[in-house]
């Protein structure tokens, strides 16, 4: 799963991907405004080509004027502006090569100055040789060789120059057509761009921060009316994550306090009548059960002799139901010493023999001879424990059933197992009640498990209950071979077969 970005983080992506479409957009715009400059200059610089080009044909065909006027009007100053417009036609020369770019068109330039220079050799030995040449050659001289041969060879040049600059207007053009489109098209990338960027702001403020709070809402409305078991979901942004987590924690904190206090209260309330009853019940117990064992006597007949000893066993689980109530009411202070868990079963079973033996209960034993059963711990709160489970067992199992107990030891721990034959537990016991639990029993007073539940937190033991796949159920005790006293010392397990030697 990924971990959930800050909101500062995230801010920090929002603001760098809008200053990322910004720097987009200016340099979209100015890659278009560049594209733009570039051709409208190489648009302007072949349109002056074509000017230069056009006039350099005009100042030529007025040159050839005066030529004309220089031989058939006998004009005096047209040799001067002969020489003037060759200054001329000079200077567009100069320009065209100014303004000329690549090897084609400093070629085609070449050749046009070329033909010209041509031009001028063949026409300025005219004005020098005009008196020379017959009427009948200068003419043909200025009508057929300079139109047909020079004029004709220069026009052909210089159309074949327009032609290339035409070939390269035309190109521009295209050029520029498709600047325009790659200007619209990187225009469109930003604003592309910022509509996703918008859709996504609106997409991670409703999934980052507005559902979150929205749930937030909900779930501290509902933790405030008491419904302690709800979550906040855990979503959206981190800070978000963790206000939801805290308030999670709070909730748990809330229903740990709360359930404190309840266990508190009934065990005040506990407190103060238990000890009451208990006082007013073991009086006349106690008299009951001397009256009986007065009573009792050999000479009495056999049924007679049978009740006695039956109100003297009632009297006896009652007192024992009393002793029970008292001491799980009671704080818990664990006399520690080294034992054997042999030792300990066998106190617990001394009590439960009439029972097995109304029942006619088969009970299997571990091999003692070969187990390792010493253990360091409190033999009478872990004989409780154990009598409570075997007197639920023994109640449970039908009659001729069997009850095993086994024993797996290892290195720290004994893993007790009681496994009975009888209809399962209804239930799943709760270590963390504070009341009474649930009971089968027609007189039961829910007391017993709840008890061993707590000797084994007092002697950090562990028990679990489950129901056998056939029949019956396992109940299992997991109990280390060494707790720690109350001055927190801890005793060493390998020193018990020194002490229990």
């Amino acid at each position: 799963m990924l971990k959930p970005r800050s909101l500062k983080d995230l801010l920090l992506i929002h603001e760098l991907a809008f200053i990322l479409l910004v720097v987009l957009a200016v340099a979209a715009g100015g890659i278009g405004i560049h594209l733009w400059d570039q051709s409208s200059r190489e648009s302007q610089r072949i349109n002056l080509l074509v000017q230069e080009i056009q006039q350099t044909r005009g100042d030529l065909y007025r040159q050839m004027k005066e030529l004309f006027d220089a031989y058939f009007l006998n004009d005096a100053d047209a040799e001067k502006e002969y020489n003037a417009y060759t200054a001329s036609i000079e200077q567009h020369f100069e320009q065209l090569r100014e303004l000329a770019v690549g090897e084609e068109e400093l070629i085609a330039i070449s050749d046009l100055n070329d033909s010209y220079q041509d031009f001028l050799a063949k026409t300025r030995p005219i004005f020098d040789r005009q008196r020379v040449y017959s009427a009948s050659a200068l003419e043909k001289k200025l009508n057929t060789d300079l139109e047909s041969d020079i004029f004709e060879r220069y026009e052909a040049i210089s159309s074949r120059t327009e032609g290339l600059l035409a070939l390269k207007q035309q190109e521009l053009e295209q050029r520029l057509k498709e600047s325009k489109r790659t200007s619209a098209t990187l225009l469109a990338i930003p604003i592309l761009l910022a509509t996703l960027l918008l859709l996504f702001s609106r997409f991670f403020l409703k999934r980052a921060i507005v559902k979150p709070i929205a749930s937030l809402v909900t779930a501290t409305t509902r933790i405030s009316a008491g419904k302690l078991t709800h979550k906040a979901p855990e979503a959206g942004a981190e800070e978000l994550v963790t206000l939801s987590a805290a308030i999670n924690h709070m909730a748990d904190e809330l229903a740990i306090s709360q359930e404190a206090l309840v266990k508190t209260e009934k065990q005040a309330a506990q407190g103060q009548l238990v000890p009451m009853l208990a006082h007013n019940i073991r009086n006349p117990l106690a008299s009951i059960r001397a009256t009986a064992q007065v009573a009792d006597s050999s000479e009495l007949d056999r049924d007679t002799r049978a009740s006695l000893q039956d109100i003297i066993s009632t009297v006896d689980r009652l007192e024992r139901w009393t002793g029970a109530l008292l001491a799980y009411l009671h704080p818990l202070r664990p006399q520690l010493a080294d034992t054997r868990l042999r030792q300990i079963i066998h106190g617990a079973l001394v009590p439960l023999r009439q029972r097995l033996q109304e029942k006619s209960i088969h009970l299997l034993l571990p091999d003692w001879d070969a187990v390792d059963d010493r253990i360091h711990t409190d033999e009478h709160l872990l004989e409780q424990a154990l009598y409570n489970l075997l007197l639920n067992a023994i109640d449970a199992s039908p009659k001729e059933s069997a009850l095993k107990i086994g024993i797996t030891p290892s290195a720290t721990t004994l893993y007790l197992e009681i496994a009975d034959q009888g209809p399962g537990m209804p239930f799943s016991p709760d270590p963390a009640s504070a009341s009474p639990g649930p009971t089968t029993k027609r007189f039961g007073t829910g007391l017993g498990i709840p008890f061993v539940f707590k000797v084994c937190d007092a002697l950090s033991c562990k028990v679990s209950f489950s129901n056998q796949q056939t029949s019956g159920t396992l109940v299992g005790l997991t109990m280390p071979r060494s707790i720690k006293s109350a001055d927190g010392d801890e005793n060493n397990p390998q020193n018990l077969s020194h002490r229990l030697a």
